[in-house]
């Protein structure tokens, strides 16, 4: 029977002649009277397809990254160079932009919510629905150990991009040796292991779990919507550790790509833009041991902040700060320190995207067998513009996506590309976004 009082935030059950009790968040109701399944999936022969976004801050200089061709073989802008050796696995898309529909533009702010939800907002409390990595890892990522993992190389977990809503930020990973000890520390299982003994007292903690679904269902019904969507993200929460905690008692089923990595070093987090590139590649390499391992189907990682916090070895000028303030060289006609940083966070993505590839896995790899978006948040950092904001893709989504072309929009709405990503990854969506931003059109250039 529910014990649920305004007295007692209990949900109470039975389990082993005890009673067990899960506790409730603090709700209104005190105050007055998606996926296929793990072992099916992978059991089956099939690979599955991940879903990841990378993030860069202060976009680029848009004569120096944008290219000229479109297609196959598209040239390298300056700004592009450092993604020649993975250019046939790289995907540009130009000319998408937010529309702010009379909204004012928050700087560093707009630009990303606008891409990452479809809907034009003046801060990130105004959210009104959750990021579209959020909606993929409710469709597809049920079934791993992880339904999404969230990471930031800049030492700081509070870097973070994806939501639920306005107040519930998920979290980040935010160094080398933290990734590690997540993914691969105590609770690790090798797919590849000869045998496997499930720990006893990750049965008994399901199992207290299992004991309140009946109340929790009954509870339900006696709330208000904003409880409901309370309980709702609170058990959200719960269903995650009761996933966790099924899949440990199960042998995981092999992957062969999967080999578990050396615990790294720790690292200081740091500002210089060549320790941050260390740091990202060590965790990008990490990733994609974890996604071969199949603790996750959805990431997404951030490279460096929305207000770019890089430096260079003995200069006190940060990246941001050199998009407002460095003077347009006359000579070169570009803020050639703004240019350096720029094409750094490309060296960073195509270091990314090479530690995807590099994991064979099937009759092809890693990155074949998955589909990343990196995108800024302006196109311009200067002005602040959110029109023409850089978005590039990755992987081939288990043969659904071409790769290596260039499609340039002529100021579409960037909502295309969210509804494009969903719908490749299974959300039953035949439009998305609101106002000005309402698209029923997917990029179809990129498919196959």
């Amino acid at each position: 029977m529910t014990n649920m009082n305004r007295r007692g935030f209990l949900l109470r059950g039975a389990f082993a002649g005890a009673t067990v009790g899960v506790g409730l968040p603090f709700l209104d109701y005190f105050l007055d009277d998606n996926g296929t399944a793990f072992a099916a999936e992978y059991g089956g022969g099939r690979l599955p397809v991940r879903f990841g976004t990378w993030f860069w801050g202060c976009g680029m200089i848009p004569d120096r990254w944008n290219p000229k061709k479109q297609g196959a073989g598209y040239d390298l802008p300056p700004e592009l160079a450092p993604i020649a050796p993975v250019q046939d696995k790289v995907t540009i898309l130009s000319g998408f932009s937010v529309s702010l529909d009379g909204k004012s533009n928050q700087p560093h702010i707009s630009g990303n919510i606008g891409l990452r939800t479809g809907t034009p907002v003046d801060s990130w409390q105004q959210i009104v629905a959750p990021t579209l990595d959020t909606a993929i890892a409710d469709t597809v990522g049920s079934g791993s150990f992880f339904r999404s993992l969230d990471l930031s190389a800049d030492g700081n977990a509070r870097t973070s991009f994806s939501y639920r809503s306005g107040t519930e930020m998920n979290p980040s990973v935010a160094s080398p040796m933290e990734l590690y000890q997540r993914v691969f520390g105590v609770d690790f299982h090798d797919p590849n292991a000869a045998e496997f003994k499930p720990d006893p007292r990750v049965m008994a903690r399901r199992s207290v779990l299992s004991a309140v679904t009946d109340q929790r269902r009954s509870m339900m019904g006696k709330l208000g919507a904003a409880d409901k969507a309370r309980v709702d993200s609170y058990f959200t929460a719960i269903r995650e550790v009761e996933t966790k905690l099924a899949l440990q008692l199960e042998k995981p089923p092999r992957a062969e790509a999967c080999v578990v990595p050396q615990q790294p070093a720790d690292m200081v987090p740091s500002t210089d833009v060549t320790e941050r590139q260390k740091a990202h590649k060590l965790m990008a390499d990490l990733l994609a041991m974890a996604l071969a391992c199949n603790q996750t189907k959805v990431f997404n990682m951030v490279f460096s902040t929305a207000t770019a916090d890089l430096r260079t070895a003995g200069s006190s000028t940060a990246y941001h700060q050199a998009t407002h303030e460095e003077l347009v060289d006359r000579t070169k006609g570009y803020q050639p320190t703004v240019d350096a940083f720029s094409t750094q966070s490309m060296q960073g993505w195509a270091d990314f995207v090479a530690s995807m590839a590099a994991v064979k896995e099937g009759d092809g790899t890693l990155l074949d067998n998955m589909l990343v978006m990196a995108h800024s948040e302006v196109s311009y950092a200067k002005n602040h513009d959110v029109n023409g904001i850089p978005v590039m893709l990755a992987g081939r989504a288990g043969g659904k996506v071409k790769s290596g072309i260039h499609v340039a929009s002529q100021g579409d709405a960037i909502s295309r590309v969210g509804l494009t990503m969903q719908q490749l990854m299974g959300v039953p969506l035949d439009g998305w976004g609101t106002g000005s931003m309402r698209t029923n059109r997917p990029v179809s250039e990129i498919l196959v």
